[in-house]
């Protein structure tokens, strides 16, 4: 058995974490041969709930599952950890402006960011999955000088796996023969889910997502709407945020950068722009990646329409508009 790595959750007591660990702890991330050692970490109030948590993570019986350590220190939280999601955000409220959430946050997140920087392993991956995810990661980076910007993602495999779903759903095939749809920009309701790249098996053989669906109305209307309102859905539905299928996304997003991607898929990961696509440099956006031996790569080269650069342009005002509030928070504190 190799030796047990460490993992930290945040915001460990609470709805996504709550299905994310069980899969972390039974190897659907990192390995079924790799033992771990989770750290939870969240706030005060929490602790109860948290020592709740360690009781059911003991009575699941887990192999792989080496020690629980339940905290509140972000010291403790991240010292010496592989890999981290961050869970963990102030979540908006009803009339909340973005500036008051981004406030909220940056504070969180500053804090994070000094204790990875202290105590984390200099190759941690970070994920961040609270939201807005591609800002928090922003921040986060920005007070972990230590560590590779490179190394600090934002979620938005949720907005992809949804978008495989929908296109899935409606040609009728399986969720496994839909491959590369796009997610790019911002998670949130500006980003822009991309069929145009996408491939999808029908009888056999690989098609154009948009030859095999035959509908340029639909895929530049409906199914961009369904996918970028999907999580206001299911709060209308079930009166709680996504929690079983972010944390679903959340573990194959660590599980692809730690493992890699099969050659000719991409997946869509927050990273820092390059200016690729012409979107802005400096700010974390989604693109289409490639991985190996744990590193990233932005797909080059593809074809975007000019449909699909207004829909680029519209989410990376918004990252730009986001920036520059997190910065001016930050000046203030």
């Amino acid at each position: 058995m190799a030796e047990p790595i460490r993992i930290v959750v945040t915001g460990a007591a609470g709805q996504i974490a709550y299905s994310l660990l069980y899969m972390i702890a039974r190897g659907e991330v990192f390995g079924k041969d790799q033992p771990l050692i989770l750290h939870l970490l969240d706030i005060p109030p929490m602790v109860g709930v948290l020592e709740g948590v360690v009781m059911e993570l003991a009575d699941c019986a887990l192999p792989l599952l080496r020690e629980v350590v339940p905290t509140t220190d972000p010291l403790v939280g991240f010292k010496d950890v592989s890999a981290a999601f961050l869970v963990g955000a102030m979540p908006r409220k009803e009339g909340m402006e973005r500036k008051d959430l981004l406030s909220a946050n940056v504070k969180i997140f500053k804090v994070q960011g000094e204790a990875l920087d202290k105590v984390a392993k200099k190759d941690v991956k970070v994920l961040v999955v609270g939201n807005p995810a591609n800002t928090n990661a922003l921040v986060c980076a920005n007070y972990a000088p230590s560590i590779p910007r490179e190394n600090f993602s934002a979620m938005t495999r949720l907005d992809q796996n949804r978008a495989a779903s929908q296109i899935a759903n409606k040609l009728g095939v399986s969720i496994n023969e839909v491959n590369n749809i796009i997610i790019w920009g911002n998670h949130s309701s500006t980003q822009y889910p991309d069929a145009a790249q996408g491939k999808v098996l029908v009888k056999g053989e690989w098609k154009s997502i948009a030859e095999a669906v035959n509908n340029d109305a639909y895929l530049q209307g409906q199914f961009i709407e369904t996918v970028q309102k999907r999580g206001a859905a299911v709060i209308g539905a079930r009166k709680m945020s996504s929690a079983m299928s972010a944390a679903k996304a959340a573990c194959d997003h660590m599980h692809d950068w730690w493992n890699g991607t099969a050659p000719g898929k991409f997946v869509s990961m927050g990273v820092f722009s390059d200016g690729s696509y012409g979107s802005p440099k400096d700010v974390v956006f989604s693109f289409p990646v490639e991985i190996k031996n744990k590193q990233w790569k932005i797909v080059e080269g593809l074809a975007i329409s000019e449909f699909g650069k207004s829909k680029l342009n519209i989410t990376s005002k918004e990252l730009e508009e986001e920036k520059n509030e997190a910065l001016s928070v930050l000046d203030s504190n």
